[in-house]
């Protein structure tokens, strides 16, 4: 299977990551389609790319969310592949497997390998069977024999937490701190999960109490080979969503890094994964505890392909054109240190969305600053959807001088006419807790909340 087999791509998606998938195709000479809502006529790849097709109102399950009209949209503009970027359908399995019964090429894993990720309890079956390490849990959904779940936590060790099978960003969790609190919380969790994900599967897992968030980036062709482009510390984060990540993660060892990528590249093969994605681990004294896949590309994969040189979005093109890799494990070599932070339209101190008319806009610049973002002066941030508008990397030899980096690019960004999360980031970037390196998941919500 030869490159000429992708010639125009259908980009799935809005904002930034349609604006980076934009860039990739055009580099490649691959033909874009831009689907948007009609809220979304004056986004930035709207306005680059070859052909567009309006898909629906501004409400994402009536644009973004509906397969018909994206499908139809490659239908009528002879697209050969779909792009489905991050969020909106990207790990949604009947999406992939509708895109691939109707003769398209879906960039990502196939449909089976998504289904089996995205539900948290046979993920795990899975990462065991693979030889990742796991957190000890439940192993399975929990029953109604509540002798048999205290008999479970005491196995495992207090404090646990009860996780929703179906659930994701944060939601249908709940941590238990003793025997007497246990069978109230499964029936809360089950209830909850029952409303919000129409499925009331619960398992129960050890609660770390103070880890950090660090993944592995994979990338993975058809023909069996797996790599790993080191890791990500994903730690700064604020009611689970991040806001700051960083590449390499620090204080971490070569020998770790080594043992844990492989680890990931092996399950690869196993799972005979296809395309990009990302393994995340929570981690503390020592030891990595798998929790979950993410088959698709993430918010945070520029600064993996800072420190690698790696395109990641060109890659997952050309494999999902049927290439082999073009490189092996041995040709991956880390060098510097990026950082990411999130730019979101949103009011710094109490985190409320700020959409609205930007009036005026200055990205900053210099030796290793790297803005991803679609929007502009004149451009109007609409109110529907996530409020990231951009993220902004930094990249140097080490990461005090990545830091450095990132605080003069902070001051001199100018985004006028909304509110922005930037006043956080330079708060971030001149904590004493964060320069240090190693914060856990908890550090940022501790640190707001005094």
């Amino acid at each position: 299977m030869t490159m000429t087999m992708i010639t125009k791509v259908v980009i799935a998606n809005r904002g930034e990551i349609a604006l980076r998938i934009l860039r990739a195709c055009r580099e490649m000479g691959i033909k874009t389609v831009a689907v948007h809502s009609t809220a979304d006529r004056d986004l930035k790849h709207v306005r680059l790319a070859d052909e567009t097709v309006c898909i629906g109102p501004p409400p994402s399950k009536e644009s973004y969310l509906n397969i018909p009209a994206v499908i139809s949209a490659a239908e009528v503009t002879d697209a050969v592949a779909i792009h489905p970027g991050y969020g909106f359908l990207s790990e949604n399995a009947d999406f992939a497997e509708q895109v691939e019964k109707s003769g398209f090429i879906f960039i990502g894993p196939r449909a089976d390998t998504i289904r089996l990720m995205g539900d948290k309890v046979s993920a795990i079956q899975s990462m065991k069977a693979a030889g990742v390490p796991c957190v000890p849990g439940s192993d399975g959904p929990l029953g109604d024999e509540i002798e048999e779940n205290i008999r479970l936590a005491k196995g495992i060790g207090y404090p646990v937490i009860i996780k929703a099978a179906g659930g994701g960003g944060g939601r249908g969790m709940r941590v238990v701190h003793s025997e007497a609190a246990l069978g109230n919380a499964i029936a809360l969790t089950k209830a909850e999960a029952a409303t919000a994900f129409g499925n009331d599967m619960v398992y129960m897992e050890k609660y770390l109490e103070n880890p950090r968030h660090i993944e592995i980036q994979v990338l993975a062709d058809s023909h069996g080979n797996a790599v790993y482009l080191g890791e990500r510390d994903c730690s700064m984060q604020r009611r689970h969503q991040k806001v700051i990540e960083e590449a390499p993660a620090p204080g971490l060892s070569k020998q770790l890094r080594q043992k844990i990528g492989e680890q990931c590249a092996e399950a690869c093969r196993k799972l005979g994964y296809r395309g990009a994605g990302t393994f995340e681990f929570l981690y503390e004294n020592n030891e990595f505890y798998f929790i979950e896949m993410n088959t698709r590309l993430q918010v945070e994969h520029p600064v993996t392909e800072m420190i690698t040189g790696i395109d990641i979005v060109r890659e997952q093109l050309l494999i999902a054109s049927g290439e082999k890799l073009s490189f092996q494990q041995k040709d991956i070599h880390i060098r510097g240190h990026a950082i990411e932070c999130r730019i979101n339209a949103e009011d710094p101190h109490n985190f409320t969305p700020s959409p609205g008319l930007i009036t005026r806009y200055h990205p900053p610049g210099g030796l290793g600053i790297r803005v991803d973002t679609h929007i502009y002066a004149d451009y109007k941030v609409p109110p529907y959807y996530d409020s990231m508008i951009g993220k902004l990397i930094a990249f140097a030899d080490n990461r005090e001088m990545a830091i450095a980096k990132m605080s003069m690019a902070l001051d001199e960004i100018v985004i006028e006419g909304i509110k922005t999360n930037v006043p956080l980031h330079q708060m971030l970037v001149r904590d004493v807790g964060f320069k240090n390196g190693g914060a856990n998941i908890h550090y940022l919500e501790k640190k707001l909340q005094r």
